[in-house]
């Protein structure tokens, strides 16, 4: 068992899902059940997977955890192209957040290859 509190990459991803529902608060009331649950939702899972895992008996299992992370991580990246391209955030707020985010994901990955 990991304690997931004093993994950086889990420190920073928790950070990340605070910035991420301050962005979407500013969304239109029309993306309540749309964008805005789907973004929330893929940004909470990536430190809750990476605290799941940490909780798991092995590291094969913490590792597969970790990739859950990693995917959620590329499906909020996604998301935030699209909420750009819609004008729902600036250029500049999605290239401050894909910056957290890739920095987030080089972490994980790390993370998953010292496990295997």
């Amino acid at each position: 068992m990991h304690n997931y509190k004093k993994l950086e990459v889990w420190q920073e991803s928790v950070i990340l899902v605070t910035e991420i529902y301050l962005l979407t608060d500013k969304f239109p009331d029309r993306e309540k059940f749309g964008l805005i649950s789907q973004i929330n939702r893929c940004a909470v899972s990536i430190p809750s997977n990476i605290a799941e895992g940490a909780g798991r008996n092995s590291k094969k299992e913490f590792a597969l955890f970790l990739g859950y992370s990693l995917a959620s991580s590329f499906e909020l990246d996604t998301q935030l192209i699209i909420s750009n391209n819609l004008n729902f955030i600036s250029g500049e707020q999605k290239t401050r957040i894909t910056e957290k985010l890739t920095i987030i994901q080089k972490k994980i990955y790390s993370l998953i290859k010292s496990l295997k």
